[in-house]
């Protein structure tokens, strides 16, 4: 019988959550990691057997990468204790941000950075690289650093195209390479930074986070500081989606796995008040690429001013695809009908950082 995995990445560990394929009821393991920041899950289902990946930041020991082959019942650190900067760079990783296995080569996994740096496995997570020609963009020097720190936080592979690959950070925006990493050109046209004099520079956007559905990797959908976009050219020009929804800012944007234009954000007022609109937790989905916008309430509380952050809220992939996000306050919330109505699966977390759930 298939098993259901939740992984929650807290400010102060991580929670392993497990059900049956109906995903109704969860049980939640001990923390592990305690006091470590989980900044980065994954959920691998490209091999044999499912890998979990955690990034994990201790304040004592720094940041590391740790793998399970048996569902978060062990974990093991990767070679090295962590993805690390060859010692002529001059820097330091201070948090790994994101862990993507790639959609085209068999055993290839990513890793985004703070700093906003990129780092290739092909040993499936068990040693990495740094893509030198990223770091050594000439564009370098005039990334800075968002809210949360400076940083490649998406990673988005094409499966149809192994050479092409979507980055995005903040501050910076959206980068992408067509020969391999090789080389890297900013994709940002239509997406503004109002905090700059001139607002649609080349380079510079707060994105906060790209997605896209494997099926049509040319479909992109963006939520930026300040604006949610849609790409219908694999990120070459970006289209604002965002009349019909309560508010523009926000952190995740998520495409259901079976429908490349089905996406969910979760709204926030203001980069000044980051909180729900109405103070209402409420999940907003359009069903045809952002040309219009429905709120998903059912179940959800009405006295909500928690933030979810840009890798809190996933999907599965179940046949009936279940939908999840954690909060701020320690809540993590749970659909399993595409979002028409919602459970809480957990309470009194500490802060949720990031969410990932499969059914394997």
């Amino acid at each position: 019988m298939s098993e259901a995995v939740l992984l929650v990445g807290t400010k102060k560990g991580l929670w392993v959550g497990r059900s049956d394929e109906s995903r109704r009821r969860w049980q939640f393991d001990a923390p592990q990691f305690l006091m470590d920041g989980i900044y980065a899950t994954c959920v691998d289902t490209s091999g044999d057997r499912p890998r979990l990946f955690v990034g994990g930041t201790s304040e004592h020991w720094g940041p590391g990468v740790y793998r399970s082959d048996d569902l978060g019942h062990s974990w093991t650190e990767t070679q090295g204790a962590a993805v690390r900067f060859p010692a002529d760079v001059g820097s330091s990783v201070e948090r790994v941000w994101q862990i993507q296995p790639s959609a085209a080569e068999k055993d290839v996994v990513w890793v985004g950075t703070q700093p906003s740096a990129l780092f290739r496995s092909e040993d499936r997570g068990e040693s990495f690289e740094l893509v030198r020609s990223l770091w050594d963009h000439p564009h370098r020097p005039e990334w800075g650093a968002g809210f949360g720190g400076q940083a490649i936080h998406t990673i988005v592979p094409d499966p149809t195209d192994r050479d092409r690959l979507t980055v995005a950070m903040s501050t910076g925006g959206v980068y992408r390479t067509e020969d391999g990493g090789q080389s890297w050109s900013p994709h940002n046209t239509g997406i503004k930074a109002y905090f700059f004099p001139d607002p649609w520079p080349e380079f510079g956007q707060c994105v906060h986070k790209v997605a896209a559905h494997p099926d049509r990797p040319e479909l992109m959908y963006a939520q930026n500081h300040h604006g949610v976009y849609r790409s219908e050219d694999g990120g070459s020009t970006w289209t604002s989606i965002a009349d019909g929804l309560p508010a523009d800012f926000g952190f995740p944007i998520v495409v259901h796995p079976h429908d490349p234009e089905t996406v969910f954000v979760f709204p926030l007022i203001a980069d000044s008040a980051r909180i729900p609109p109405d103070g209402k937790a409420r999940v907003w989905r359009s069903t045809d690429a952002g040309r219009t916008w429905s709120e998903s309430a059912s179940g959800l509380p009405d006295a909500f001013y928690a933030a979810v952050m840009r890798d809190a809220m996933a999907a599965d992939n179940a046949d009936q695809t279940g939908l999840y996000f954690g909060a701020r306050d320690g809540s993590v919330w749970a659909s399993t009908d595409d979002g028409e109505s919602w459970s809480e699966v957990a309470r009194h977390l500490p802060d949720v950082l990031c969410v990932r759930a499969a059914v394997v």
